[in-house]
Parts: C-alpha cells; structure tokens; sequence
C-alpha cells in the first residue's frame, strides 16, 4: 500500500512539473523596441504622441530647417535641428527621445553646436530633447501619428462646382449642401464621446500620403517653417477669408457668377476658422471667388497667402485640427491691416483655374510673388513717368538697406515693403532732391534698385511692390561692406555734391559684425542710420554677435541716427521722424571726411638758401599733397603764404575752389629770395588766412623751411595751436630741430618731419595725408 501511495505522489509530480513547463523550454522574450526614423523638417508639432522616440538621419544641419528656443523648443520647431542645437545628437544623425509640454511665453534665441535658434514670443506647445535610450521596461510606440494636412485636392473625374446663387447668409448651425464637390473629406456626424466635430480621412487615405504632400513642398526648395501651409494655397483666386470678416453675397453678375465682399476690421484683432468660436456658413466656405472680377468694392489688402479649397466640406463650428503653423502664428499676433488703397483689380479676361497641391509645380518658387500674388497678373504695361525735379531741400543719395532674412517672415516683410513705400511718398524723389535705392541683405547683399534707377516717387513706389523676399541670415556688416565698396559709384547714380545716407533697417539684431564695416562707410563719407525693430531686450543682449552693435555703426552716437521701434505694426510712425532726419544736411556730420572737410594753409620758405630749383621742388610737394582732396568752396579750400623777412600772401582760402584752378595757382607761384622770419610768417597766416576759416572746417597749417628762424617761433606757434590750428612742420637741410618741433601740435613726432635733401620730400606726402585722416577719423562720434 505504501509503495503504490508512494508511485502515484511521484506521477503526480511529473505530470505537474511537465503541465508547467515552458513549451519548447524557451523563455519569454522582451519586446523589442522599434524606432521610427523622420526626415530633418519634421517639427514636434507635427505628430500627435505627448513623448516619443525618433531616429534623425545625417546631415540636418546643412538642411538649416528653423528653431525656436533654447532647452525648451516651440513645436513649430525641427526636432533635429533642436536635437543638435541641445548637444543632444551630432549632424550625423541619432536617436532621439521628444517630451511634448505647455506653451511658453517666451522662447529665446541662441547659436550652439553651429545652430541658430530664433526667439519667438509665444507659442501654443513646447518640447524638449533628451537622449534616445529608452528607460528599462519603457517602450514608445513605432509609428508616429501624424496630423493629417489640410485637404486641398479636387476630386479625380468631377468638374469643378459653380457656386450656388443666395443673397443671405445661412445660420452657423447649417452643414454643408452635399452636392458640393471640391473636397476630398466628407464631413462626419460628432462623437458621444467627443465634443467637437472631427474630420477623418477617407479609407483610401494614410498619414503618409499627407506627409508626401508636406515633402513635395519643402523639396522644392525653401525651409521656412510655415511653408507648407502656404504651397497650399498656390492659385491665387482662392483668397484666404479674413479671420472676424462678415461674408456678404453680392448681387449676380449678369453672367450668372456671384462674387463675395470682405469686410476689413479696423482695429481688432483676426479670429482665425480654428478658433472654437461661431464659423462662418458652410455654403460661403464653399464658394471660390475669382480674383478676376472688376467689381471695385472688393478690393481689400492682399496679405499674400491663400485659402485652399479643401475647407468647403468642414461641418460648422468645427476645431480644425490640421491648422497650419503660420495660421496659429495669425491668430497670436493678429492682423495687420495696411493700407486699403493696395487692394488691386485684375481685368475680367483673366482666367482662373484651381489646382490641387499635387499639382504644384516645381519651377514656379512659393516665394515668386507671380506665382500667388493678384498685382502680378496686371500684365499691362505702364509707361514711366517723366523725371520729377523734387524735394530741393532734402538733396541726398538715400540707400535703404531692408532685412530680407528667414527671421523676418513674409508678412512683416509686407510691413517693411509699405515703410519703404510710404518713405518714398514723404521723401519725393527727384534729380534735384533725393534720389532712393534699395538694397536687400540676407546672407548676402543683392541691389533691388540703384540710385538712379527711378527718378520719381510714384515708379520707386511701384518697384518696392514687387520685391520678392530673399532669405537668409541678417549679415548687416556684410551688407554694409557692398555699399561701401561697390553702391555709391558713378555707374550707380551716385552724384557726388549730395550727402550719401545709408539707412539700415534690421529685425532684432544683426547675425555678423558691423563695426570695421562700419568704420570703413563712415570714413568713405557714408551717414548711416539704424532703424531697429523689435531689438533685442535686456535678456536677449546675451545672443547678440556684437554688443552695443548699433553705435559701433551708426555715423554718431548722439542718438540722432538710431531709431529704434518697439513692434513691427508700429514702424509706420517712424516715416516722418526719419525723413526729417537724413533731409537736415547740416547734421549729416560724416557726409565730412578727412578729405573735404579742411582749411589747409601752406606757409612756403622763399629764403635766398632754398634756391630757384629747390623752390619748384617744393612747390611740386605742394600741389602733390593738394592733388589728394576734395577741392571745393564746401570742401577742403587751400591758401598759401610764401615769407623771406616779409610776407606774401599768394591766394587765399575759397580764391581757386576747383582743382585744376588751384593746381595752376601753385605752379604759378614766384621764387621770392630773401631772409627767414619763420615766426612772423606764422602769425601772417593766422591773421589772413585763419581768421576767415569756416566753422565747420578742420584748420591745418603745414610749414616747410630749410634753416633757423631769424625770430622767435614759439609765441606764434603756441598762438595758432591754442585757435584750433593743427600744425605741421617739415624741414629741409639746415632746419633747426628745436624750432620744428615748437611749430608742430603734440605729438611731436606724428607732425614734425625732416629730410636732408629737398629731392626727398616726396616721400612724406602719404605720410602727411595718413595722419591727417587718422586723426579726423579717431574724433569723438558724440
């Protein structure tokens, strides 16, 4: 009994060891973490998962896709260039973990791991960045769910749908009509469990298809973050409705079409569709407008971007989901409304034909304004208007330089296009007064127009309109540089008697240095002045490229050539302060350089000991030195005294005020053969040259003698240096060293010269004229 108890507990262990046993005697095996990978435009924005994982591919640097923040990102934000930017991968590419949070306030700027990130003042979501090793036991999904684009396509095999004719409007709560046909997504009754109504794809449709449409655009050749939602809107007949405007039905043409008005809101800000707020009816969504039509009371400002088609089968009130970036950025900053006199009429012969997004075309650039644009479709030519004479009293050579960088965006780029616009009104320009060019500066510089492209206010108006955004960074120095070398020349219009004013207008700050650019403008005679929008705040100082970049730059630093704007949508108040400003001639103080702004007196030894010879030898010295200004009754003016025991006064300052008149008086100059009064002479040029200096003019006096003074040098010297006289001394032979360094201003050894022979004096000529720019240009700029 006890063996057979015994044989059925043993079967009874095998059986449940062999029933508990792994089949196969293998073990459980972890899941195994799959990483999706995603190109380098993809912003956190764009996919629907609060934290996730994402493989990078390489190269996303050169990509120079945008950031917003330092740490923590926008969402409008590339997550591989993010990625780099925080240390987190290398431009070769990795894995990377996205933790999706609240919006911030404010984002700010930085350059770090050769990435540039912007500063954004506010943003609906943010994220951050961290190594891309899953925690133990974490697994993120291996798909990323994308937001669906923006549905913009015509369905295959169906004709495009003629709006139905109505005079009022329908309630908000009213769908749709069915029978509309310029859709691809039908609309879908709400959800128990979901307040809002959403749109789903059709079954045919996937993430990915949506994603291709985002990627054709952005392959054909831009990297500005909002691009997408612009490519979209391609066809420039479908006008995005203004957000908080009231869609009217006008009265059928007589050719059955029935066209919309919008009105504008003076002063309030733009609710865009997605707002949770009432939307407009159905049936108005529907309706494409022709922007062919002649009928002058629609014409309302052109923010150059457009509405797809897409939107026509949304049911009333719902959230909009897939909104585009830029659509979000609208709504946070509202809307600017320029002026209404913009809004053009296109004749009625123009046919307007809607494409879906599929069909763009790779040739026509989203950013070509004659691709979107209702101004370029007026195909009529104009004739120029005749020169106009002007404003006499502003005559200038005007080049605006205008921030055409990525930073800008194409709206406040608008903005900066009516500044320049409405500055070409106030200036009126014309050959007798200011004559205006544009120059746009990005990474590098490009002349929109010279200065005597147009020479009247309405066809430089016209021109600005249709300047197309270049992008880039805001090289300021760079762009300076090219004006300075290559803008103010002959070829270009520049004039000559009149000032030369560069006005630079830059968002936020300059991404390069502008101070030995600068210098290098000021000293060519250039008057800069900076208007700076929207500069940097007391946090953001710590991004700028150069600190203090604005008096490093600007022509003085007493506040007259800086106008800084605090916003963007109030530039327009800065038109009169800054026309005013570079039309007072009189305080364009580095219009004066080292080279027009002089009283040059030139006091000549005509003693027996220098010699016939020898004084034309000195003469040639003479004419040398004055051959290197600028000569004229309103720049450098020369006189010349020649002494012996007496005095002589050859010609005096404003006597020969062209050059060649006063290179003919020197050579016409007499030996006069005598003693050596070098002190008398000295109070001499005082008396009738000096005394009638202009106020404004630099007072150099340049001595030259070839042995000791028979009076004493040192009272009229310290006379003349105590008027403001910068005086130079140069001997020959048997000059005296004490008494040349008495006549020279300290330092003595930067004014006092001297050579043994009188066939040597040539060499002291670029000497002469080194120090005395020197010294003009080390001035206080107070």
């Amino acid at each position: 009994m006890t063996r057979a108890a015994l044989t059925a507990i043993c079967l009874a262990v095998l059986v449940f060891c062999s029933c508990g046993a792994k089949p196969n005697g293998s073990k459980t095996k972890k899941p195994k973490q799959v990483i999706p990978t995603i190109e380098c435009d993809v912003r956190a924005g764009k996919i629907n998962l609060p934290e996730f994982i994402a493989k990078c591919p390489a190269s996303c640097k050169e990509a120079k896709q945008q950031v917003y923040g330092t740490g923590v990102f926008a969402s409008i934000s590339s997550i591989c260039n993010a990625a780099i930017h925080s240390g987190v991968i290398t431009n070769s590419g990795g894995k990377v973990i996205v933790r999706k949070m609240a919006g911030q306030n404010i984002y700010k700027g930085s350059l770090s791991n050769g990435v540039r990130s912007l500063s954004l003042p506010k943003w609906r979501e943010s994220f951050t960045v961290s190594v891309g090793k899953p925690k133990k036991g974490v697994i993120y999904p291996s798909t990323l769910d994308y937001t669906p684009s923006r549905p913009s396509t015509v369905k295959t095999g169906q004709k495009e749908a003629k709006p139905p004719l109505v005079t009022t409007v329908l309630p908000a709560t009213v769908a749709p009509e069915p029978t509309t046909t310029i859709t691809t997504t039908p609309p879908e009754p709400p959800s128990t469990t979901t307040p809002p109504p959403t749109t789903t794809p059709p079954p045919t449709s996937t993430t990915t298809k949506a994603r291709a449409v985002v990627h054709k655009v952005r392959d054909a050749g831009s990297s500005h973050p909002y691009f997408a939602s612009v490519a979209a809107a391609s066809s420039p007949s479908v006008r995005r409705p203004e957000s908080g405007s009231i869609n009217r039905r006008l009265p059928a043409s007589p050719s059955g079409s029935a066209f919309a008005r919008r009105d504008w809101p003076p002063t309030s800000f733009a609710r865009p569709d997605w707002y949770p707020g009432p939307r407009r009816p159905a049936v108005a969504d529907a309706t494409v407008f022709s922007s062919s039509h002649s009928d002058s009371s629609r014409g309302s400002p052109d923010s150059g971007y457009t509405w797809a088609e897409g939107d026509a089968s949304e049911p009333a009130r719902e959230p909009r989901p897939d909104i585009s970036e830029y659509d979000r950025w609208f709504y946070n900053f509202g809307q600017y409304n320029p002026d209404s006199s913009r809004g053009k009429v296109v004749p009625e012969t123009t046919v307007t034909r809607v494409e879906p997004v599929d069909a763009w075309k790779p040739e026509v650039a989203p950013y070509d304004t004659a691709g979107s644009s209702v101004r370029e479709q007026d195909s009529i030519p104009r004739t120029p208007e005749p020169a106009s004479q002007g404003d006499p009293n502003c005559n200038v050579d005007i080049a605006f330089l205008m921030d055409g960088s990525w930073s800008i965006g194409k709206r406040r780029f608008k903005i900066q296009k009516d500044f320049l616009a409405e500055v070409s009104q106030v200036l009126n320009v014309g050959i007798a007064g200011p004559m205006m060019g544009i120059i746009q500066f990005g990474d590098e510089p490009v002349t929109e127009m010279s200065l005597k492209t147009y020479s009247n206010s309405r066809d430089v108006k016209s021109a600005i309109e249709k300047i197309v955004q270049k992008g880039g960074l805001s090289n300021v120095g760079k762009a300076l540089s090219y004006v300075n070398k290559h803008y103010y020349s002959d070829a270009n219009g520049n004039r000559g008697g009149a000032p030369n004013v560069a006005v630079v207008l830059v968002d936020g700050w300059p991404t390069d240095k502008v101070e030995e650019a600068s210098r290098l403008a000021r000293e060519s005679g250039i008057n800069i002045f900076f208007v700076t929008i929207e500069g940097p705040d007391e946090n953001e100082k710590q991004n700028v490229v150069e600190a203090n970049f604005v008096d490093k730059a600007v022509c003085r630093t007493n506040g007259f050539y800086s106008l800084p704007v605090s916003s963007w949508f109030t530039l327009r108040k800065a038109v009169q302060p800054l026309v005013k400003r570079v039309c007072d001639t009189d305080r364009l103080m580095c219009s004066k350089t080292c080279l027009n702004a002089n009283d040059i007196a030139f006091v000549i030894d005509g003693s027996s000991s220098v010699g016939t010879g020898n004084f034309r030898t000195v003469l040639q010295f003479v004419a040398n030195v004055t051959r290197e200004f600028e000569i004229s009754d309103t720049d450098t003016r020369v006189g010349a005294v020649q002494y012996t025991y007496e005095q002589r006064l050859e010609f005096a300052f404003g006597q020969h005020n062209h050059k060649a008149d006063l290179l003919n008086a020197i050579k016409r100059i007499n030996y006069w053969s005598g003693g050596t009064s070098t002190g008398a002479a000295i109070t001499y040029a005082a008396d009738q040259l000096f005394s009638k200096s202009k106020p404004n003019k630099r007072k150099i006096m340049i001595v030259i003698t070839d042995g000791r003074s028979y009076d004493d040098v040192r009272v009229p010297a310290l006379a003349v240096h105590r008027q403001g006289v910068i005086a130079y001394s140069i001997g020959i032979a048997w000059a005296a060293q004490d008494e040349l360094e008495y006549i020279a201003t300290d330092p003595d050894k930067e004014h006092s010269f001297f050579v043994d022979e009188f066939d040597s004096l040539y060499k002291f000529v670029p000497k002469i004229i080194h120090n005395i720019c020197q010294e003009f240009n080390s001035q206080p700029r107070n």
